[in-house]
C-alpha cells in the first residue's frame, strides 16, 4: 500500500484534461479483435493494469498482441484459433476481463480456469454463470458461485434470456457466447445498459439488433477492424465534479467518449446548478466523442432515482464530490450494485465522507449525503481505484487535506491520474 497526502487548493482554476482511453471499450476491442479474422489495430488503447490483464489473458490463449505506446495490434484467426491455456488465467482486479472471458471460453472445446485477486474472489459471478449454464456451459465455481471459475467449454445452444439486472458485462458475455452458437441469442434487460459491445460488433461485421431486445444470430464471422478509442468519461468525471462544485472554475475535457448511456452524470451536475456544455461532437465513428466544458456554480443537493443509475453507476463516487460540497441533501437510491464492485462502495463512501466531516448515511441500495464544509482527514480506499480518485479530488476542496491509505490501486484504470490532478 502506498499512502498519499493530497493538499487543498485555494481559489478557482481553469484546466484542460485529456483522459486516457476508455477502459470498457479497450477491453472489448481487444477481445473482439482476438476472435476476428485478420489484424485489428486499436488506437488509444488504455494502458492500465486491468486492460493489460486482458492482453495477458489473450496471449495465454495463443493470440499474438503487440502494444506500442497506446497502439495495439491483435492478430486474430477466429475463435477456433484460441488454444487451451497452459496455466490458470489470472485477471487481477478486472471484473470485465473475467466475466467476458467466461462467455468467450464457454463455447471453446477445452478446459480453462479463471481467477483473480482477493477482490475478484469476493465479487458475484452467478449473474454471468447462470445464463451461460442455460446455454449448456459447464462451469464449476468456488462456494456461493464465486471465482475461481473452472470452465469445460463445448457446443452451446442459443437462448432467450430475460436478465434480472441491467448489466453490460452480463450482456457482453452472452453475446460473446452467442457469436459461437448456432441460432438466435436474445437478451432482454429491465433497462438499457451501456452498449459498447453492440456498437463494436457492428464494426467487426456482426449483425446485432438492439433496443428493448438484443438479438444476435450465430455463428457470426468477425473481420478485423481499425478502432479509435475515445477518452474515458468515467476517468474524466472526477475533474468535472471538482470544477462543478467550485464557483467560477472551469474544466474542459477533450476527445472524451459521449456515449449517451454513459454520461448521465452530466445531467446530474447540470440539475445541481453547474453550467455544462458539450462541444465539437464527432459521431462518425461507432462511439461519439467530443469536448465537455463545465463551469462551477453554487450547487444544490439532488435526489437520484433508480431509473437513472445505469447511466451513471461508475460515476457515483465522483458525484460524491459534488454532493459533499453542495448545499442541502443528496439522496441516491437503486444503486445496490455499488456494494459488489471492487469494494462495497456504499459503505466506503459513507464511512469516508464522515471521516472528512460530512454527514452521510447508508441505505440498503444507496446513501444520503448532507452537503457542507469538507474538513479532511484520513480515508480508507479499500483497494478501490474509484474511491481513491474521488477522495483525492475532493481533497482539493477540503480545509486540511486528505490522507489516502493507498494510491497504488489507481493504476488499475488511470495510471496518469496523479499527474493530471497536479495540473489543478
Amino acid at each position: 500500500m502506498v499512502p498519499w497526502w493530497v493538499r487543498p487548493r485555494d481559489g478557482s482554476f481553469s484546466v484542460t484534461i485529456h483522459p486516457p482511453g476508455d477502459k470498457s471499450i479497450s477491453h472489448r476491442g481487444a477481445l473482439l479483435g482476438a476472435i476476428a479474422h485478420g489484424t485489428t489495430v486499436v488506437h488509444g488503447y488504455l494502458v492500465a493494469d486491468d486492460t493489460l490483464r486482458t492482453l495477458a489473458a489473450l496471449r495465454t490463449l495463443g493470440v499474438a498482441c503487440e502494444l506500442r505506446g497506446t497502439e495495439l495490434q491483435i492478430h486474430g484467426a477466429g475463435p477456433e484459433a484460441l488454444q487451451q491455456p497452459p496455466q490458470t488465467i489470472d485477471v487481477g482486479n478486472s471484473g470485465t476481463t473475467i466475466r467476458l472471458l467466461a462467455g468467450l471460453l464457454a463455447a471453446r472445446p477445452f478446459a480453462s480456469t479463471l481467477t483473480g485477486d482477493a477482490s475478484i474472489l469476493r465479487r458475484p459471478m452467478a449473474r454471468v454463470i447462470a445464463p451461460l449454464r442455460c446455454m449448456g456451459a459447464y462451469i464449476e465455481t468456488a462456494p456461493d458461485e464465486r471465482a475461481p471459475l473452472q470452465i469445460r467449454g463445448g457446443p452451446l445452444r442459443a437462448i432467450s434470456y430475460p436478465s434480472p439486472i441491467a448489466s453490460a458485462q452480463v450482456k457482453s458475455a452472452l453475446l460473446l457466447a452467442g457469436l459461437q452458437t448456432v441460432g438466435r441469442t436474445e437478451i432482454v434487460e429491465p433497462s438499457p445498459s451501456r452498449d459498447h459491445t453492440e456498437r463494436l460488433l457492428r464494426v467487426f461485421g456482426a449483425s446485432v439488433e438492439t433496443g428493448a431486445r438484443m438479438v444476435l444470430h450465430g455463428p457470426a464471422r468477425l473481420e478485423a477492424a481499425e478502432l479509435i478509442i475515445p477518452g474515458d468519461f468515467s476517468s474524466a468525471a472526477f475533474f468535472l465534479c471538482v470544477a462543478a462544485a467550485r464557483p467560477s472554475s472551469r474544466c474542459i475535457v477533450e476527445q472524451v467518449g459521449l456515449n449517451p448511456l454513459r454520461i448521465g452524470a452530466l445531467k446530474v451536475l447540470s440539475e445541481m446548478g453547474a453550467t455544462v456544455e458539450i462541444l465539437d461532437v464527432d459521431d462518425r465513428s461507432p462511439e461519439p466523442r467530443g469536448t465537455i466544458s463545465i463551469t462551477g456554480r453554487p450547487l444544490q443537493g439532488i435526489t437520484i432515482s433508480a431509473d437513472r443509475i445505469p447511466s451513471l453507476l461508475d460515476e457515483l463516487p465522483a458525484l460524491c464530490i459534488a454532493f459533499a460540497l453542495a448545499e442541502g441533501e443528496s439522496i441516491v437510491r437503486g444503486a445496490a450494485e455499488l456494494r459488489v464492485k471492487e469494494s462495497d462502495r456504499i459503505a466506503l463512501l459513507v464511512r469516508n465522507l464522515r471521516a472528512c466531516g460530512i454527514a452521510a448515511e447508508e441505505l440498503p441500495d444507496g446513501f444520503v449525503v448532507q452537503g457542507g464544509s469538507v474538513r479532511g482527514g484520513a480515508i480508507e480506499t479499500g483497494g478501490d481505484h474509484r474511491i481513491a480518485m474521488a477522495f483525492a479530488a475532493l481533497a482539493l476542496s477540503s480545509k486540511e487535506g486528505i490522507l489516502l491509505d493507498d494510491r497504488s490501486c489507481i493504476a488499475s484504470s488511470y495510471p496518469g491520474f496523479e499527474e493530471a490532478l497536479r495540473t489543478l
